[in-house]
């Protein structure tokens, strides 16, 4: 017996899917990008300093610096969670990595004696490695980061408390933290390795400034770990049925914890490279900054509701918020309209990706 499709049979009540239903267009991310390169156009006749090489040196720079924290976030958005307390965490890594690096660095301190101590004729001597001070600072750094991800995580999935409530009292308590280290004063990198680390925060690799190709590295682990692997298919899972996602065996808990450790772990590092951009970690450090990352996945096409992200939204949220804050810059217009500007764009990002919806 033939079947409909063999004897040429057809059906009235099957749609087909709309051309902005499919393929590039079937993401909001896909009309992100085409604003994206829009603005470039856009941008490139109004300015005849957006293209130059220094400009486009600043912004690959300057989107860089909250688009590895939008990495992490994006794994938080898309379990349906979300974690407020990055920007905090920014601050708190930066000066633990900046008081260790001089504190280890200082002969004389607790435990100093293993990295440096003091010649005959009074200078310092590097007892070890060159880089092995930066090493273990970085790593005091990212371990502060790990510990409050661990938190975050067991509050949110063992606990079960609100990941609103829990990350917005994190955030005062990170931030308070770093007060408290730093009396209020801030943090400067010092010692014989601090010249590598303001080689490798905000240096030049590959004609490329160094954060930008740590954010290009890290978005394509991010993309192998979230399509290519289980863990990847259980965060997704997660974010669309979580109820479902516990009863098919997931180990919803540790899920749980890994992307909030994730999100850390990325605002951590993120905190340490600015701060080797800026010379310091002040104690007001990325303050808001949680706004920014947030409103750059939401835009890039991480739904809050969960099951949807990747990092090529992340990044393309990221380069968004930045072209349009240098396009106002060489325009001369006023800065505070650009705060403005980006709850504009995340209103209407979520519009487009409404209509898109009901025209499905």
């Amino acid at each position: 017996m033939a079947t409909p499709l063999e004897s040429g049979i057809t059906f009235s009540n099957v749609g087909r899917a709309k051309w902005w239903q499919t393929g590039f267009f079937a993401s909001q991310t896909g009309y992100v990008l085409l604003a994206l390169v829009a603005l470039f156009v856009v941008m490139n006749f109004a300015s005849p300093y957006f293209f130059t090489e220094g400009n486009m040196q600043n912004v690959a720079k300057n989107f860089s610096f909250i688009a590895i924290a939008t990495l992490g976030m994006t794994f938080v958005i898309i379990t349906g969670g979300i974690d407020l307390s990055v920007g905090s965490m920014m601050c708190f890594s930066a000066m633990i990595t900046s008081m260790v690096m001089t504190h280890l660095s200082t002969p004389g301190a607790p435990g100093a004696e293993w990295f440096v101590h003091l010649a005959a004729d009074g200078k310092t001597v590097i007892a070890n490695v060159p880089g092995l001070i930066l090493l273990v600072s970085v790593l005091a750094g990212l371990g502060v980061a790990l510990l409050v991800g661990l938190v975050n995580g067991f509050c949110i999935a063992v606990l079960e408390l609100s990941p609103f409530v829990t990350t917005l009292g994190m955030l005062s308590i990170v931030r308070g933290l770093g007060y408290v280290v730093s009396n209020g004063r801030g943090s400067f990198p010092g010692g014989p390795d601090a010249d590598y680390f303001y080689a490798l925060t905000s240096g030049v690799v590959f004609g490329m400034p160094a954060p930008f190709v740590y954010l290009v590295i890290l978005a394509a682990v991010m993309a192998a770990v979230l399509h290519h692997t289980s863990f990847g298919r259980h965060v997704f899972a997660l974010g669309g049925n979580e109820k479902a996602a516990a009863l098919t065996g997931i180990s919803v808990v540790r899920v749980k914890i890994g992307v909030y450790v994730i999100c850390a772990l990325a605002a951590g590092l993120q905190g340490i490279i600015v701060s080797g951009w800026l010379g310091s970690a002040p104690a007001n450090m990325a303050t808001s900054y949680e706004l920014n990352v947030i409103a750059a996945a939401v835009i890039g096409g991480a739904n809050l509701a969960g099951g949807v992200g990747g990092p090529l939204g992340a990044i393309v949220g990221c380069a968004l918020l930045e072209v349009i804050r240098n396009g106002l810059v060489l325009a001369q217009v006023n800065s505070y309209w650009q705060q403005a500007l980006v709850g504009v764009i995340i209103i209407a990002a979520v519009l487009v990706d409404r209509l898109r919806s009901r025209l499905a």
